[in-house]
């Protein structure tokens, strides 16, 4: 679980109802048209732009703003280091054995390929198409929520539009004043939360999750193909190494 998202957001929302409360009764901040307006409006809009599927996609992607296991570079360059000594000393078939310890499915799947039999530039061709199409849905998902981040304010400047006219329409009432006022600056509050608060964030959680993982998926792929070459495991150590910042590599043979 990401708690820097929770946290984040937890921050945003709690330091702006605190500053509503104290500015009086938190109850002038809801209106229900103004969030029909806005909510209804912006979700109308984005499913006039995408497919229906699209969308329930970006919903399960944006999960991992939340709910993402961080790999460790570290962690992963060592299990692959251990995979290299172990096929070099009794052969590639040998991983075979080591695959109930492996969690990571791209890490199974190449695994797979190797035991299997595949030559070095097919394994790396075949996953990196493959890393290709993660990467295009990732940000398919992180495009529809910055999407979101542009329809949220301009459905809020409608709802300030629409309330705008209603105040000037009934000028002679003074008691329609107000609500009409209140939802036009309501709408463009709550357009503005809903995109800087939460849209606009998460896209950019998804884009670094993203890049994370393609990060960590690259270096699986450079792991294996130089396992699968036979290549000496300190060179293929140093190539592992180039992945993460130098600060924090950790060479196996000085252990």
């Amino acid at each position: 679980m990401d708690l820097a998202t929770i946290i984040g957001l937890a921050v945003a929302f709690g330091l702006m109802l605190m500053a509503i409360v104290q500015g009086g009764p938190l109850g002038i901040f809801i209106n229900i048209p103004s969030l029909l307006i806005v909510i209804g409006g912006t979700i109308g809009v984005i499913l006039v732009h995408y497919p229906m599927k699209e969308i329930t996609g970006a919903i399960k992607i944006a999960q991992k703003a939340v709910l993402n296991k961080d790999e460790i570079p570290n962690e992963l360059i060592v299990q692959l280091m251990e995979f290299a000594n172990k096929a070099r000393k009794e052969g590639i078939l040998s991983l075979q054995g080591m695959m109930e310890s492996v969690d990571d499915e791209f890490l199974l799947k190449a695994m797979q390929m190797a035991v299997d039999g595949q030559e070095p530039e097919t394994l790396k061709s075949m996953l990196s198409t493959e890393v290709e199409y993660i990467e295009a849905r990732h940000e398919k998902g992180a495009a529809i929520f910055s999407d979101l981040a542009l329809y949220a304010p301009a459905m809020g400047m409608v709802g300030t539009l629409i309330g705008l006219v209603q105040m000037l329409m009934n000028m002679s009432d003074p008691d329609s004043i107000g609500p009409a006022m209140a939802v036009a600056l309501l709408t463009t509050f709550y357009g503005a939360v809903i995109a800087n608060v939460v849209c606009s964030p998460i896209a950019g959680k998804l884009k670094v999750r993203s890049a994370s993982e393609v990060l960590t998926k690259t270096l699986i792929i450079v792991g294996m193909q130089s396992i699968l070459s036979g290549e000496n495991p300190r060179i293929m150590e140093q190539k592992l190494h180039a992945f993460i910042a130098p600060k924090l590599r950790e060479s196996t043979f000085n252990k």
